[in-house]
């Protein structure tokens, strides 16, 4: 009788250790769903504030911010999708594990 106690608290703490590792791994993923840069569409929704389907200096946040000058190839002070798309890539360093 005590080896089977013994047996089934073993199996259910195998299993324990199973479901929390598959909990957070699928929690993870949820965290780091988007790969790579946020699409034009996404940035318009979250910084143009005036709505006009462009992105200005001033409306711009963060590595945008800081990379505005190089983006705005005709140099309007305005980002559209078209420069977006040209801009030139970031170059990503190796991933940290």
């Amino acid at each position: 009788m005590m080896r089977k106690s013994m047996k089934l608290g073993i199996y259910l703490g195998v299993i324990g250790i199973l479901v929390s590792c598959n909990l957070s791994a699928q929690k993870q993923d949820k965290k780091g769903e988007r790969k790579g840069p946020p699409s034009f569409k996404v940035l318009l929704e979250k910084m143009d504030a005036d709505e006009d389907g462009k992105i200005s200096k001033e409306e711009a946040k963060g590595p945008l911010e800081k990379h505005f000058d190089k983006i705005d190839l005709n140099e309007d002070g305005l980002l559209t999708e078209e420069e977006f798309e040209k801009a030139p890539k970031p170059k990503r360093g190796p991933k940290k594990q």
